[in-house]
């Protein structure tokens, strides 16, 4: 177990890749939560102070949606918002990816749905997740400055599942632009991307994306199925330090969604780093899995 002195502890964010899934009723969540009164439960009850908002890869945020999530949630809480698909996955005009469509109306619409949260004072980062197919070369590094023109009031960090990005100019040029660098722990596997705990902007960022060894072998649900160990949390609390030392606040997102195990990892996490002494009956409940930590 790590404990930091109140100073460190103000830098965590921790929270859950998304935080309404049919089986996590029942399992995390009481079985008769009411879908309406799911992100209240989530902040207020089990106490978490930020998710990733993740609807908004799929379609694009409304105000109106965004005004009435942040209705529901304390002032100290912060939503990170996982960018729309056509700002990271459908930029290009053919499949050989040397053209860029104009994305400037999406993007403009994203900005627009998501200012309630700004404007409210709940905004955290906005979260572009490039695609493996998203390679460095010079149009791709043209579309980063690009994007950071187009979101130059916000905080932005950037996760890459391609590995060619991990060189120094990369991280220079994310560092330039004033970007953030997302952190992915997942299986050590070939091909996927290597854990690499770096900070290139005053933000730091990891996402828990499990260690399934199948992740190749998986559909694209099952991959993510995985519990973290106490072990493997406390390796990782080690390993990135340094990273919430150099960052004025650093957030940790699990994505290891199945079954509610991205929760109890999140709860887990946050008993570890000296951030939950006693558990509430909301957390007990989500702890109570026989496979959870906690409960080895």
């Amino acid at each position: 177990m790590c404990a930091y002195g109140p100073r460190e502890l103000n830098k965590y964010r921790i929270g859950t890749s998304g935080y309404q899934f049919p089986d996590w009723f029942g399992t995390v969540y009481p079985p008769n939560l009411r879908q309406r009164n799911v992100l209240e439960y989530y902040a207020n009850t089990l106490g978490l102070d930020t998710v990733e908002v993740n609807y908004t890869y799929y379609r694009l945020p409304s105000p109106r949606t965004s005004e009435a999530m942040a209705r529901k949630v304390p002032d100290d809480f912060e939503f990170v918002v996982r960018s729309f698909s056509g700002m990271t996955h459908e930029i290009w005009e053919g499949t050989d990816r040397k053209t860029l469509r104009d994305t400037t109306e999406v993007f403009d619409q994203f900005v627009q749905g998501i200012l309630p949260f700004k404007e409210a004072g709940k905004l955290g980062p906005v979260l572009l997740q490039f695609p493996y197919s998203f390679w460095p070369n010079r149009v791709t590094c043209d579309y980063l400055k690009w994007c950071r023109e187009k979101l130059q009031n916000f905080d932005v960090v950037v996760e890459f599942r391609n590995r060619g990005w991990n060189r120094p100019s990369a991280f220079r040029l994310l560092k330039e632009l004033g970007m953030g660098y997302c952190i992915v722990d997942e299986p050590r596997l070939k091909g996927l991307h290597p854990f690499l705990p770096v900070a290139t902007s005053k933000t730091g960022y990891v996402r828990f994306h499990g260690r399934n060894p199948r992740w190749f072998d998986s559909s694209k649900d099952d991959r993510y199925d995985y519990l973290y160990s106490e072990e493997e949390l406390d390796e990782i609390i080690d390993a990135v330090k340094g990273v919430v030392r150099d960052t004025n606040r650093t957030y940790f997102f699990f994505n290891n969604c199945p079954r509610g195990q991205a929760l109890i990892n999140a709860l887990v996490f946050k008993r570890l780093v000296g951030l939950l002494e006693e558990l509430n009956a909301a957390q007990e409940f989500a702890l109570s899995n026989p496979g959870a930590p906690l409960n080895d």
